[in-house]
Formats: structure tokens, C-alpha cells, sequence
């Protein structure tokens, strides 16, 4: 009989904790809701309405959240699988190397921009003195506060902070390949190319779907990094929809804000289940 009460107690709390509020914010983002009436109206899909009106911000904010995700798990990918690959080999100090690389994604994000604040610095910075230095004055910028360069740089920190936690996934995908098949590719005469093409990245496969779908996750709720580095600005040039529903909210316009919350869901449902789909179809393959 225990399992059925642990059971019956998860079945509480799932429904309690995810089902009725998430059913309350959908329908709260069909309403008016805000701080300055007492009441409560229906109002249909005016909130959506808003959000997809070429007049506003919005879409804007929908379109840098997709091209943060994008970026960040291509990039994130691309360097934890290299790094991955260096720590994986026989070189000294292995496990220092490990804890270093991996020592940026446990350190908060306040502290973090704190840290790239000071680095992107126009006047005094780590970057644009770096370039000083070296003579190249002339690729000297405003990293945070230019509209040309301001998301780019959200993201750099981003990669930077994170990449090292894709590693250690991979990582440990790497170790579970049992050294025979490079041992055969070997006696084949199979270069480091081949077998990263026809060994690595195929057995690497499930390693990979987990984090592409982290990533995807994190990438489509990102609020921190943005928040912390530029608050959404210049502007608009990095404002991203958890920007946004801060912002809405900050107004007292909560039914846009919840409006917003529902598009992302949807949206990180979609791009979830489709992403899980197609790598698993390349793992099978």
C-alpha cells in the first residue's frame, strides 16, 4: 500500500503546484488583470492581440529570445564538445583543468556581471585596454551600451559562463565509450577526423540530446544574464520576453505579463518536443 501513498501525495502535489496554476495563468491571460482596478474582466485575446501588434515591442523581444537560444546552444555545444575532447586525453593536471573550465557555471550571475561589467568597460576595460595595447585602438567599443554589439556581448557571457557545464555532460558521454571501436579504427587506419564522424558524434548522440534540450530550456527562460549585463538596453537591442514580463509586471500589467509567460510555454513546448524528436532520430540513424 506505501507506493500508492506516495503516489496519491506526488498526484497532489503536481496538480496543486503545476496543473492549477498554470490553468489559472491562461486564463489570467485572457483578462485585463492589473494593479489599477479591483475587477477582473474577460477580454478575449486583446492581450495576444498586443503582443503580436507590429506597433509594439513585443515581437522583438520573441525574436533576440530566439536568436540567444540558438546562438547559445550552438555555441555552448561546439566549445564543451572540444573542451570535452581536451580533458579527455592524457594530459597532465586532467582533473585541475576539469574544475577550472567547469569553475564558471557554479560562480553566480550577479557576480559574473559584475566581473564583465568592469571587462566591458569602454574607458578602463579589460577588452578595449587589451586592444589598446596591442594597437588596435580602432576595434575599441562600447560592448554593452552599442546597439551593434550589445546582445552579441550578452551572449559571449552566456557561452562563457556555460559552456563548461556542457562539458562535464559530455564528458561523461565520452568516458562511457568503450576505447575498442577507436582501437579497431586505429587498426583500420582511421584519422581523428573519422573516428570523431563515425564513433564520437554518433555514440555521443544521447549526450547531446540532453544538452541541446538543457539548453534549449535555458535559452528560451533567459532573464539573468540580460538583466544583470543591460536590463533589456540599449533600448530594445537586448530585450528578451522574461525582460519583458519583469517589465509588464513592474507596471502592474499583469494579464500582458501572464500573456507573455503562456506564448513562451508554448513556444518551449513546441521547440522541446520537436528538438527530443529530431535527436533522437539522428541517434537511432
Amino acid at each position: 500500500m506505501y507506493p500508492f501513498y506516495f503516489i496519491a501525495i506526488a498526484l497532489i502535489f503536481y496538480v496543486a503546484f503545476a496543473v492549477v496554476p498554470s490553468l489559472m495563468g491562461i486564463y489570467l491571460s485572457f483578462t485585463d488583470w492589473n494593479s489599477y482596478a479591483k475587477a477582473i474582466n474577460f477580454i478575449g485575446l486583446d492581450n495576444y492581440r498586443t503582443i503580436f501588434s507590429s506597433d509594439e515591442n513585443y515581437m522583438h523581444g520573441i525574436r533576440n529570445t530566439a536568436v540567444f537560444t540558438v546562438a547559445t546552444i550552438v555555441l555552448k555545444t561546439i566549445i564543451g564538445l572540444l573542451l570535452a575532447l581536451m580533458v579527455n586525453r592524457g594530459i597532465r593536471m586532467k582533473s585541475f583543468h576539469r574544475v577550472v573550465l567547469f569553475m564558471p557555471s557554479v560562480i553566480p550571475m550577479l557576480v559574473v556581471g559584475i566581473i564583465f561589467k568592469s571587462i566591458y568597460e569602454p574607458q578602463h576595460g579589460l577588452i578595449n585596454e587589451a586592444l589598446r595595447a596591442i594597437g588596435l585602438s580602432s576595434w575599441t567599443q562600447h560592448w554593452l551600451s552599442d546597439v551593434r554589439w550589445a546582445f552579441k556581448s550578452v551572449i559571449a557571457v552566456d557561452v562563457w559562463k556555460g559552456a563548461g557545464y556542457i562539458m562535464v555532460i559530455l564528458l561523461a558521454g565520452l568516458q562511457a565509450i568503450s576505447s575498442s571501436y577507436y582501437e579497431a579504427a586505429d587498426i583500420d587506419g582511421a584519422g581523428f577526423w573519422k573516428k570523431l564522424r563515425y564513433i564520437t558524434l554518433p555514440l555521443l548522440m544521447p549526450s547531446l540530446t540532453v544538452t541541446t534540450v538543457l539548453n534549449l530550456l535555458y535559452g528560451l527562460k533567459i532573464f539573468d544574464t540580460v538583466y544583470v549585463l543591460t536590463n533589456g538596453g540599449p533600448g530594445y537591442a537586448t530585450d528578451v520576453v522574461y525582460t519583458q514580463v519583469f517589465s509588464q509586471f513592474s507596471l502592474g500589467s499583469y494579464g500582458v505579463g501572464t500573456a507573455l509567460i503562456t506564448v513562451l510555454f508554448v513556444i518551449m513546448t513546441l521547440m522541446g518536443f520537436f528538438a527530443v524528436k529530431l535527436m533522437s532520430r539522428e541517434e537511432q540513424g
